[in-house]
């Protein structure tokens, strides 16, 4: 798989990355907020407010930081069209897309966990 998703002056250092890719991946994606951003990106692109919206309650601060973040490590694309008002609408690189196995299987797991705990009364094993 290629990636090529930021400009050279953008690519994360490889020095900055830790060397197991378990640790690397969940440095990516390991925070609530950016795991609820690629789910909901992956039904297509948002703009702004309609993944505010769709994520929850992130704050607009939150959600502005994560998605610059996301963008930096290559994982959104934000598209600004010249527009009166300006229209900005924000999508998953090809990079963001193959993170969707691991969404999926995050979510195939967690119904499977759901579903178990709700068959106990006080939700364990």
């Amino acid at each position: 798989m290629e990636y090529a998703e930021f400009r050279n002056d953008e690519a994360p250092s490889i020095d900055d990355l830790p060397p197991c890719p378990v640790e690397t991946t969940a440095q990516l994606i390991g925070s609530k907020w950016r795991l609820l951003i690629l789910r909901d990106l992956m039904e297509g692109t948002k703009r702004f407010g309609e993944l505010k919206k769709s994520v929850g309650s992130i704050s607009q601060k939150v959600l502005t930081s994560n998605l610059r973040d996301m963008e930096k490590k290559g994982l959104v694309v934000r598209r600004v069209y010249p527009e009166v008002p300006p229209r900005v609408e924000y999508g998953l690189t090809d990079l963001g897309k193959s993170l969707t196995p691991i969404v999926d299987a995050m979510r195939a797991w967690g119904e499977g966990y759901l579903d178990r705990a709700r068959k106990t009364s006080w939700g364990g094993f």
